[in-house]
């Protein structure tokens, strides 16, 4: 009786001090990022073949801290094909993505390498180039994958430096890197890895 009660007294002073308490007790997990609203009572019918997009759809979320990002986009197959500076023209305006513009979301303010973006969806577009790329966030973020809706729309442009990686057959996003308010994103499509390194408040 008396390990008892001293085992109680010792739990209650852990939980009053905060030493005992689950720091993510009051942290709901993430929404589906697809919206899925299926159920296996209610099945999505079979399609054929023919009529699957070449282009499938897909989400990434990641919550760094309290602040969670969520890209949305669909990824292109590289099929043999040569990517950067010929399927994709160098310094041409592109969509990372196919069908609607790829989109990123942000629930509240970060930096994106050192530069400041508001909470809220941004549609994304690149310049690619050998070298050199150039990313931007436009506030025009539900729209086709074509045309850019132009310079008005831009909330942050970056110079971001292109690495090499190894081959990725369809374009994909992807965080490499989450660690306490910081966090890497990767574009990647063949061999070209585009990073970004994201800070939360």
């Amino acid at each position: 009786m008396r390990r008892l009660l001293f085992g109680t007294v010792i739990a209650a002073a852990l939980l009053v001090n905060g030493c005992g308490s689950d720091p993510g007790r009051d942290v709901k997990p993430m929404a589906d990022p697809l919206g899925a609203q299926t159920t296996a009572a209610q099945p999505l019918e079979d399609i054929p073949i023919e009529m699957v997009r070449k282009s499938q759809a897909a989400a990434v979320s990641q919550r760094i801290a309290n602040t969670e990002i969520t890209i949305t986009y669909s990824r292109p197959v590289a099929r043999g094909r040569e990517l950067f500076g010929a399927l994709v023209p160098y310094d041409q305006i592109w969509n990372p993505g196919a069908d609607q513009a790829t989109a990123i979301g942000f629930t509240r303010d970060v930096h994106i390498n050192d530069h400041p973006i508001r909470a809220g969806k941004y549609s994304l577009w690149a310049i690619p180039r050998s070298e050199l790329w150039t990313l931007i966030f436009s506030t025009a973020a539900d729209v086709y994958h074509t045309p850019y809706p132009g310079e008005a729309h831009d909330a942050l442009r970056l110079e971001v430096r292109p690495e090499r990686g190894p081959h990725m057959e369809a374009l994909m996003f992807y965080f490499p890197v989450v660690e306490g308010k910081d966090a890497v994103l990767r574009l990647h499509w063949g061999d070209v890895v585009v990073p970004l390194s994201i800070r939360v408040p």
